[in-house]
């Protein structure tokens, strides 16, 4: 079956790539930053607003490869309440590290899978993140080292790489951290018959 990932996300490709999966990725070009402001405004929670994102993204697809198995997803980092987005530059990086400096946060990792008009499986991740109370040093060393790859990322940081080194304490799997919990998918597509069990 044609397995088709709504994201241009290089992390979530190489989730799927690394594991086996044949995927194409495409942009469903959906406006991230206004859907979190109405949702907001309607006392929507972090999940509820993830998992819409990650609908909208799989539904503008599906309508275009109906044949498709798509793939959507979308996370969101909250912290006592805070919703926090992909930094605009690496000044906002650095203000959103220092602000999430000593304190735990979660990452509302959505995804779900799509057939033409039907959503056919849906899943969220929650893991907690506790960032270690780093120096300034530190952070202006590592914004040096990481540059511009920070702005991709929800959380300023790449788990995978050197921003495993802001973290006292990890809990969740990895793939749910990256943005695409991979278990729970494989799991999805071994029983519909899109995997060999």
């Amino acid at each position: 079956m044609r397995l088709i990932l709504a994201s241009q996300s290089r992390f979530r490709a190489g989730l799927l790539e690394a594991a086996g999966l044949g995927v194409e990725a495409l942009a469903a070009h959906v406006d991230e930053a206004e859907v979190k402001q109405a949702a907001r405004a309607e006392g929507a929670s972090a999940e509820d607003t993830a998992m819409l994102l990650a609908s909208l993204k799989a539904e503008r697809i599906a309508r275009r490869h109906p044949e498709a198995l798509v793939i959507g997803a979308d996370q969101m980092l909250v912290c006592e309440g805070a919703w926090f987005d992909k930094p605009p530059d690496l000044a906002a990086a650095r203000a959103q590290l220092l602000a999430l400096r000593g304190r735990a946060h979660t990452l509302v990792t959505a995804v779900l899978c799509q057939r033409g008009p039907q959503r056919v499986w849906q899943h969220v991740a929650r893991p907690r993140l506790v960032m270690r109370h780093f120096s300034e040093a530190f952070l202006d060393q590592y914004l040096a080292l990481e540059g511009e790859v920070l702005t991709t990322t929800v959380g300023a940081y790449r788990i995978e790489g050197p921003g495993l080194q802001l973290f006292d304490r990890i809990e969740g799997e990895h793939s749910e951290i990256v943005g695409l919990p991979m278990l729970p998918l494989l799991g999805f597509l071994r029983q519909h018959g899109v995997l060999p069990a």
